[in-house]
């Protein structure tokens, strides 16, 4: 029996990796294959360090199993360049690369082929969904909506007036509802002079 490692991912920690881990072990066991590793990361594709890949990876290097088995190519790594150097290190390593969702492998050289085709298309679909996004922001600012957080509405005369009294930073951003740097930011644009109480100097 070939030695097999499971690699996981779920992109938060409200996710669970139960589905992933009862359909790989049911690849191994169709397969003939002996787990003798499992490696979860938590946490989004995106995300550049992978603890738990480069764990495994390390333990590919020392020989520790034969096949790597993962529920889908989206899993394993965060594009398709890093996807490939991640595939093109198991290949030199010796060790077979399959994932139970394309039910594709990297025993063959047209196992190979299909695997980063996949990875490409994956690719380019969110590459396209994140221009989506932005040509969505575009238009609604051509419409003159306002794209992010609302704009701060405070009568700036009264904050002003209110600081010349006396008031500290802290009494502000409390009476105005609004953070005490947004109070600084607000008094400076006016060019009033700040008198630090004892209060002030504990606000950074």
């Amino acid at each position: 029996m070939k030695r097999t490692a499971l690699y996981l991912r779920v992109s938060t920690l409200d996710q669970h990796p139960e589905t992933q881990m009862h359909d790989l072990h049911q690849l191994a066991q169709q397969r003939g294959l002996e787990i003798v590793g499992t490696y979860t990361d938590y946490l989004s594709s995106t995300k550049i360090r992978r603890p738990k890949l480069e764990q495994m990876l390390t333990d590919a290097r020392q020989g520790k199993f034969q096949v790597v088995l993962v529920w889908a190519c989206d899993r394993l790594a965060r594009s398709v360049r890093h996807f490939l150097e991640v595939l093109d290190e198991l290949n030199h390593l010796g060790v077979e690369f399959v994932s139970f969702r394309e039910q594709l492998d990297t025993g063959g050289p047209l196992g190979r082929a299909v695997v980063v085709i996949i990875s490409v298309v994956a690719e380019l679909e969110r590459n396209l969904i994140v221009e989506r996004v932005k040509a969505g922001m575009r238009r609604a600012k051509l419409e003159g909506q306002r794209i992010g957080r609302p704009l701060c509405q405070v009568d700036v005369a009264a904050l002003v007036r209110d600081r010349e009294r006396g008031h500290t930073v802290s009494q502000l951003a409390n009476k105005y509802a609004i953070g005490q740097t947004t109070v600084r930011r607000l008094l400076s644009r006016q060019l009033v002079p700040r008198q630090k109480g004892p209060r002030d100097r504990l606000c950074k």
